[in-house]
């Protein structure tokens, strides 16, 4: 009996998609685009939408399933989600910094704006906009 061969794996960003390749011991290279883009703000998107990695992962993580995210999500294709889920569950702790610059980047965010987009005094808001127009 053989005994398993063994996996190298790489992974690169080229034209703003990653990549990632294994290499298994005397066998043909597999090279599969995992359907993540890296736009200008170094935020991750899946499959050409708007959606976030985090957002995906958020939502596996609560327990949502691969056909659940789809649901929600409905510019996000069945096969790029378990895609990308089984990417980060390799994947997960290289995606960590990440992942907390992205909680820092939206706890941010959320403070700056608190006031603005705080519920009180919501209705007297909208009525306002309503006689201004």
């Amino acid at each position: 009996m053989r005994p398993p061969a063994q996996m190298a794996t790489t992974a690169w960003l080229a034209n703003g998609v990653l990549w990632y390749s294994e290499k298994q011991a005397m066998a043909a290279e597999v090279v599969d685009a995992i359907p993540l883009s890296k736009d200008a703000n170094g935020v991750y998107r899946v499959g050409g939408s708007r959606v976030t990695l985090d957002l995906v992962v958020r939502a596996f993580n609560r327990g949502a399933t691969p056909e659940e995210i789809a649901q929600d999500f409905p510019s996000l294709q069945l096969p790029d989600i378990y895609q990308v889920i089984g990417y980060y569950l390799k994947h997960g702790p290289e995606l960590a910094e990440y992942f907390d610059r992205r909680a820092r980047e939206e706890q941010g965010m959320l403070e700056a704006h608190q006031e603005e987009w705080s519920p009180r005094g919501l209705r007297e808001r909208l009525l306002a906009r309503r006689t201004k127009s």
